[in-house]
């Protein structure tokens, strides 16, 4: 069985990639919490990314010139929501959404979108040297809730709250 792992300098390497082919990647997840506070606090074993719909072409060619080109299956996988892999050690969780007429984001299906915007993906961090644009720490904070915890997302939670003054939220949706 393959163990999965995406270290700071991969998630750079890749975020500086996808910023080389002009795409606009948000940082989620883990990543996003140790990119606003400027330090890795955990292990990873994916890098999860917002993308605009419009720059998935920009997003397969910055994939494919590092050798992220396989889909990996995972139960929940959607069209707006599936993992990328290299056949090695490296995943990308990509999150697609798409920039409505009035500015929102749309995530997720029709039937049921998220809708959020711009300004919750505004966070700034930076991850083995590279700046990175990530969640927002209440957004980021948001999005670790609405499913059952895992001890990563627990260590999250707590870092976000600690750092930012936050306070856990009762609730949520989970972005599949």
């Amino acid at each position: 069985m393959t163990e999965y792992a995406m270290p700071p300098e991969a998630a750079g390497t890749l975020i500086a990639g996808l910023q080389g082919h002009g795409v606009a990647a948000c940082v989620g997840g883990g990543w996003a919490v140790d990119a606003l506070v400027g330090k890795q606090t955990r292990e990873h074993s994916d890098l999860d990314i917002w993308v605009d719909a419009v720059d998935f072409e920009g997003l397969v060619a910055a994939f494919a010139d590092q050798g992220v080109d396989r889909l990996h299956p995972w139960p929940g996988d959607r069209p707006w929501n599936f993992v990328l892999h290299d056949g090695h050690s490296r995943r990308v969780d990509l999150h697609l959404y798409e920039t409505l007429s009035d500015g929102r984001l749309h995530y997720g299906s029709v039937n049921a979108p998220f809708l959020f915007t711009r300004d919750d993906l505004s966070g700034v961090g930076e991850i083995a040297g590279v700046s990175v644009r990530c969640e927002r720490p209440e957004f980021a904070l948001q999005n670790h809730t609405g499913y059952e915890l895992r001890e990563v997302d627990r260590h999250d939670i707590a870092v976000l709250c600690e750092h930012f003054g936050l306070q856990p939220v009762g609730s949520g949706v989970r972005r599949s």
